[in-house]
Formats: C-alpha cells, structure tokens, sequence
C-alpha cells in the first residue's frame, strides 16, 4: 500500500497583516538602498519647492523625495506608467519601503514627471553614476556595457584626454537612458485606460482560458483510448485533442498537423476521388465532382 505524504496547507489569496520596519527592507549594497540613501540625505531637492503654492492654504502634498524614488526604482524595473506605479505602492514591499507606505496617485505622479522634467533628469543622472561607481548597475536597466569606474574619488577625474572623454561618453548613455524613460513615461500615460490595466480582468481571462484548456485535456483522456500506430513494431503515436485522426507530417514547408491526401480518377467514367490518409488509419471522402 503507498501511502499518502500530508503537507501544511497555504494559500495564496490571503491578506496578514506583518509587522515590518521600513527601513529593514531597504539592504544596503543594494540598487534601492543606495536610491533611497543618496535623494533623502545627499541630494539639493529645493529646485522642486518653487512650484508648489501651499506654505499657507492647500492640502499637503508628496514630498519630491518619495515621488523621485519610487520613480527612478520603478524605471530600473522596466515600470515606466504611473498606474503601475501606484499599484506597485499598494502592493510591493520595496515600493512600500521607499514611499513610507504612502500611494501616490497615478496623477500626482504623472503631473510631477510632466512638469519637472528637466530636474529630475538632472538628478537621476547623478545617482545613476554613484550607483555605477559602486557596481550596483549590474542588473539594473541602466546597465552601461563595459564602463568600468573606480570608486576612488583621488583617481576618478584624472587620465588623458581619452579617457576623460570615455567618461564624458559615459555620462551621455546615462542621461540618453534617464530620457528614454522619461519619455516612455510620457508615452504610457498619455495612452493607457482604466481598461488596459485592470489586473482582475486579466486575471480572470487568464484562469478561465486554463481551466478551459485544463478541462479540455481531462475530456479527451477520459473519452479516447491511446492511437497505435502500424508497423513491425507497434508502439503509440501521438493523439491530437481537435482531430485525433490527424497526424503530424513533414512538408517542404515545415511540419503539419493533417492527412496525407491521394487523388485518384476513373478514366471510364471521368469522376475523381480523394482519400486522405492520416498515419494510422485511412479516411475515405465522399467522391468530389468530375474534373
């Protein structure tokens, strides 16, 4: 008798609440770590404070620190819509780390790429290359193929003419990728609808179209017998669940799924036939017209 293993059960679909701090999160030698550390302690962010009119009335806004990092984490992630963003700071634990648990919405987001473009593009730059010196671009979207940086400051602005000019170049893929998601940025939120990204809907499409494959595979086998082919040694051949007397076939075109068609034609009478013939079992059709 084989007997059964029993395993603890779990699901999924489940909310818990976790007690977490923040900050643990966010390990150092990290791509996120170093985001987080270099715009909340390093980086000059009252170019931002001009444009905002609320030191006196006005409801609170986001501080530019927490839109500009859980921007440039999501650029490094290939995120480049402000939905996406948004859903990643109700859902993921980085995101949530790096907001202080706070979500944005889509529009604020998108209202703040819009109308800081120019300085956000500044910024990123900068910890684009501090994070590169460290190494930490590997596997990041901003990889920068063969740049090799010293992190040592005393030799980091010295070399020749070459060299310096190497690095310049350096600084150009920067910027030139920093401005490609931007611009995706842009594009994305100028195009998507509630429609495109209602994840239920996906979800739910997705289940569906498996439990109808599923089920389609537990009929068939429930219903038809393994096919045996013909031969000196019979041994199975492969069923199909549309048509299981077709067969798999090779053509000057590639391989098919269909029958092997045999036209023959009676001279007496001038009326034609086909036969189709699949690999394991004739099938007869119905004469066709005369020529």
């Amino acid at each position: 008798m084989v007997s059964t293993p029993r395993f603890n059960p779990y699901n999924h679909d489940q909310n818990a609440m976790v007690v977490i701090n923040y900050q643990d999160q966010l390990q150092p030698g990290t791509f996120e770590h170093a985001v987080h550390y270099l715009i909340e302690y390093k980086l000059d962010l009252s170019v931002f404070h001009p444009k905002y009119r609320n030191d006196a009335t006005g409801r609170l806004a986001y501080d530019p620190a927490i839109l500009l990092k859980n921007i440039l984490f999501a650029y490094s992630k290939g995120i480049t819509s402000s939905r996406e963003m948004q859903w990643c700071c109700e859902t993921n634990i980085i995101f949530k780390a790096l907001s202080c648990d706070t979500v944005p919405h889509f529009t604020t987001l998108a209202s703040f790429v819009s109308r800081h473009a120019d300085e956000i593009e500044a910024l990123f730059e900068q910890v684009l290359l501090v994070c590169h010196e460290q190494g930490l671009l590997g596997n990041e979207l901003f990889a920068i193929d063969g740049c090799k940086m010293s992190s040592d400051a005393s030799k980091e602005w010295s070399g020749t003419f070459k060299e310096l000019d190497e690095k310049r170049e350096k600084r150009e893929k920067l910027r030139s990728l920093i401005r490609h998601h931007l611009l995706e940025h842009y594009a994305r939120d100028e195009a998507e609808t509630e429609a495109d990204l209602d994840r239920d809907i996906r979800r739910a499409k997705t289940i569906l179209s498996l439990d109808a494959a599923m089920n389609k595979v537990d009929r068939f086998l429930k219903t038809h017998s393994p096919r045996m082919g013909r031969g000196k040694r019979i041994k199975e051949v492969k069923s199909n669940l549309t048509d299981n007397e077709s067969a798999k076939m090779t053509t000057s075109k590639g391989t098919i799924q269909g029958y092997n068609g045999v036209a023959t034609v009676d001279k007496k009478n001038t009326r034609s036939s086909l036969t189709l013939r699949p690999l394991a079992k004739a099938r007869n059709i119905t004469p066709c017209s005369p020529f």
